[in-house]
């Protein structure tokens, strides 16, 4: 997958987080309060005591050559309100607009409108109002011998809606899920998570209001760069596992898969007729064969022998050499640990394997000695797993 397409794909995920939620019931009191990230209301609902805003900014480092083009893409959904003598429910229309910015004409405002409308179907009636903003675009050179330069970009809406004061109302006239993809011909954005040394001082005096960028497609520098709603890590990803959409990337998966295969006939009914998307959930988790369903519990990701020669994996804790049937007995650290590993300090286990995840970090996969259920998780690969300062080898060192 190349970085545009990545970008794409977290993108969608950003779009419809929350966009609707489990049950996928109109008649869901959690989906009665819709659309909590990315959201830029209109100006005239836009109040920082309530937590609603307007406008969002998004600043970044990179390092141009001669003649480079910025461009910009710009994702966000508009409220389309489903009328029918059952129902009123808010359906999303997705929008891209795209901007191609030389940075030797910055800086630059460019406006853009997305026009309102209304369909009928017989009984069935979809409105959506006239939406409009801002895109502002700033470019400036960075001090000191090393070049580069920060650019920041502004969203702005400026739809025209005399309030109400009710937020339904207003999200009607909201830029909803709204980010930024941002791609360069030439040079390249720099991490803003681990940027070179040199660009440190730079980067903690950019200024992030509601949008968060993190590259795509390598964690120093890259092409490609998406300012979120969400915060991110640098080159995200959507795991290889996920069947589909299931609107919530908070949760876990398999859990809201088999909470949905729980529900009603009456409330899977319900659930299609509420939305599309909806209906598409409850078919494809209807259909789901037993074996995908199996891809989504308990996968360990980015975990690697520490060798390399799976025979000869080990490491060497207090002078003692531990590999594959070394026994230990555990002393979890419990800063930042899982909070159940407390009931496990003093336990005496066997280690499975020693891995090494990307970051270089040493993690050692045990069993429990006093595990009832020890033999048949080393079958199936499920361990515990602990940093080598959270065992205590049970040999001593010579």
């Amino acid at each position: 997958m190349n970085a545009g397409d990545q970008a794409r794909a977290v993108g969608d995920a950003v779009l419809y987080e929350g966009y609707l939620l489990y049950p996928y019931r109109a008649s869901a009191g959690k989906n009665r309060v819709r659309w909590q990230w990315g959201v830029l209301v209109p100006p005239s609902y836009a109040s920082a005591e309530i937590g609603e805003h307007a406008s969002t900014r998004v600043e970044c480092l990179l390092e141009p050559m001669a003649h480079t083009i910025l461009r910009v893409k710009l994702r966000f959904l508009q409220a389309q309100t489903r009328l029918s003598p059952d129902t009123t429910w808010d359906e999303a229309v997705e929008h891209e607009i795209d901007f191609e910015l030389p940075l030797a004409d910055l800086p630059v405002e460019t406006p853009f409108r997305v026009p309102g409308g209304e369909e009928r179907e017989d009984a069935l009636v979809r409105r959506r109002h006239e939406l409009s903003g801002v895109l502002s675009a700033r470019v400036d050179p960075l001090d000191g011998p090393f070049g580069g330069a920060r650019l920041r970009l502004d969203l702005h809406n400026t739809t025209s809606w005399r309030s109400d004061g009710v937020r339904e109302h207003a999200l009607r006239h909201a830029l909803l899920a709204a980010h930024l993809v941002l791609a360069v011909d030439t040079g390249h954005f720099l991490s803003m998570l681990d940027p070179p040394e040199w660009a440190k001082p730079a980067v903690e005096a950019c200024r992030q209001e509601r949008l968060w960028p993190v590259l795509i497609g390598d964690t120093a520098r890259s092409t490609v760069l998406l300012a979120s709603p969400i915060i991110l890590y640098d080159n995200p990803s959507i795991a290889a596992e996920s069947a589909g959409e299931l609107f919530d990337g908070t949760e876990i998966d398999e859990i809201l898969t088999l909470r949905t295969m729980t529900l009603t006939d009456e409330e899977k009914r319900e659930a299609r007729a509420t939305d599309p998307r909806a209906a598409a959930i409850v078919d494809r988790v209807d259909t789901m064969p037993p074996e995908l369903l199996d891809r989504l519990h308990g996968t360990v990701r980015y975990l690697r022998s520490v060798t390399g020669e799976p025979e000869s994996e080990t490491v060497t804790v207090g002078g003692v050499r531990v590999t594959a049937g070394s026994k230990v007995r555990l002393r979890p650290n419990l800063r930042g640990a899982d909070a159940q590993d407390m009931f496990l300090a003093g336990l005496v286990a066997t280690v499975r394997t020693v891995l090494s995840d990307v970051d270089g970090m040493t993690h050692v996969a045990v069993t429990l000695d006093d595990d009832p259920g020890a033999d048949l998780q080393n079958t199936h690969g499920r361990f515990r797993y602990f940093s080598p300062d959270e065992i205590e080898p049970m040999e001593v060192a010579e």
